[in-house]
């Protein structure tokens, strides 16, 4: 009788199993069983928070990221690191706010360069090495230029592709890429040529990566450099596509002579045409990278984030008001008002986020490295600023909340600016006056409150004054100089 009941408590415990696994197979998994699927960052650059047709875009169509939109979940209150390039791209790679991340601002080094981040930085790219993860880079660096220790491969990577230098990333037809300490010669741009388009280039070796080391885990970080100035995209996008579709206003840029500098934007007679191609190319390029997961067969186990690293910029000829590339938000790049940080925020992950899902969670790229803690489920070495995204993303768990979100900027001025619920406070000089904005039922930040709300004003100010770090490179000014325009 003993046997008996044994084999059919075995039954009903195997029936139980069966029940659970179907369960898991259809239901987004626990935090209890979401570890080491394969990581791919795809980094827009100068991308504004209208620019994608599922934020708003209305002048031209992103299918294949709206795909994303649709079969993972998208932000709408989720910020850059900081304004500008490499400051916004160290506080991604090392989970701190740029109160206490190393870069503050854009500095570029000669002969070619910027600040480099210090060797003994933790980095994202070292938290997956260290968890046993490939890890792979290829566009643009910007956080150390070649022979320094903040180069890509110094940093967590053990391949990287693409420009060290951002100025240098300014062009699309370079004479030569990085292939991590060694100069790629682009043959097919030498004396005037231009048929080698980097973007296409690094682009190819991404997906690459993913073939490679389709067993995984593996860390992919796309940082590409569209749609940053200057505009140009091959004829296959252009012309055919876009050509005549808008007004233009030419661009006359430095093509070449006496006055020709390192990073000069090209002259461009079709500027809004190439904006909207190079966006589209971008897309035709996401789209790529998410066949040749299904292809392999690991869409699966592969979390496809898709991001942008500031709000939209206004060189080379670009025109942000014609596209609304900042939406409903005041400002673009170089600028704390939400047009300038406030970017779009995508993550998809079949199977275990949920389709469609649309989330107001105020989030920030310092806190993308706790995440990927979480997704490589190794602990942090250190404290950082940042939160992990993951219960949000999944439905699992409880998400944290941050008290407040922290941005400086230091490039003719001190920039400060504080996200506390629903209240915005921006300040241009450590001495000048806070403007508060309430982004409930001013989301272009147009009224100034900060008289009608000192109590608020007074726990920005705490905030601002304990909030960061003091940095030996970038010095904080008291006074906004008067010449400069905030937008």
């Amino acid at each position: 009788m003993i046997y008996l009941k044994d084999g059919l408590f075995l039954l009903v415990i195997g029936l139980v199993l069966f029940i659970q696994a179907d369960l898991q197979a259809s239901h987004p998994a626990s935090n209890s069983n979401i570890h080491r699927p394969n990581v791919i960052f795809i980094l827009a650059d100068d991308l504004g928070y209208g620019d994608l047709s599922c934020y708003g875009q209305l002048k031209f169509k992103t299918p294949n990221i709206d795909r994303l939109a649709e079969s993972g979940i998208r932000f709408t209150n989720h910020y850059s690191g900081c304004t500008v390039c490499a400051p916004s791209r160290s506080a991604l790679m090392t989970g701190l706010h740029t109160g206490h991340t190393y870069i503050r601002g854009n500095k570029d080094i000669e002969p070619e360069g910027e600040e480099p981040l210090p060797a003994d930085e933790f980095t994202v790219a070292k938290l997956f090495k260290k968890a046993g993860y490939a890890t792979g880079a290829f566009g643009k660096w910007g956080l150390g230029g070649p022979g320094s220790k903040g180069v890509p491969e110094n940093q967590g990577f053990d391949e990287f592709f693409g420009f060290n230098s951002q100025v240098l990333a300014h062009n699309y037809y370079p004479e030569y890429l990085w292939h991590n300490g060694e100069k790629v010669y682009l043959t097919g741009n030498k004396n005037g040529r231009q048929s080698q388009y980097a973007f296409d280039e690094y682009h190819r070796m991404a997906v690459q990566f993913i073939e490679k080391h389709k067993d995984g885990p593996f860390f992919l970080f796309c940082p590409y450099t569209i749609p940053h100035a200057e505009l140009v995209a091959p004829d296959d996008s252009l012309l055919k596509k876009f050509t005549g579709k808008y007004p233009e206003l030419p661009y006359v840029g430095i093509d070449s002579g006496p006055h020709f500098r390192k990073g000069a934007y090209g002259s461009q007679p079709k500027p809004r045409a190439a904006f909207a191609a190079m966006i589209s190319r971008l897309d035709r390029s996401v789209g790529e990278i998410v066949t040749k997961l299904k292809e392999l067969g690991i869409e699966k186990n592969t979390i496809v984030i898709f991001t942008s690293d500031n709000g939209p910029h206004l060189e080379g000829g670009a025109t942000p008001d014609f596209f609304n590339s900042a939406g409903s938000l005041r400002g673009y790049k170089r600028s704390l008002y939400e047009g300038g940080i406030r970017v779009p925020f995508i993550a998809t992950w079949p199977g275990t986020i949920y389709a469609g899902k649309l989330t107001d969670l105020p989030s920030a790229f310092w806190d993308f490295l706790p995440t990927a803690a979480d997704l490589a489920g190794v602990r942090l070495p250190k404290p950082v600023d940042g939160i992990s995204m993951v219960p949000e993303m999944t439905g699992k768990g409880v998400q944290k909340k941050h008290d407040f979100l922290y941005w400086e900027f230091h490039e003719g001025g001190t920039k400060q600016a504080v996200r506390m619920d629903k209240w915005k406070g921006v300040r241009y000089g450590t001495d000048e006056p806070l403007e508060l904005y309430d982004l409930s039922i001013d989301i272009h930040e147009d009224s100034n409150i900060a008289a009608l709300h000192p109590e608020i004003v007074a726990k920005i100010e705490e905030i601002l004054k304990n909030v960061r770090s003091e940095s030996k490179i970038w010095k904080t000014e008291r006074h906004w100089p008067a010449d400069k325009v905030k937008n």
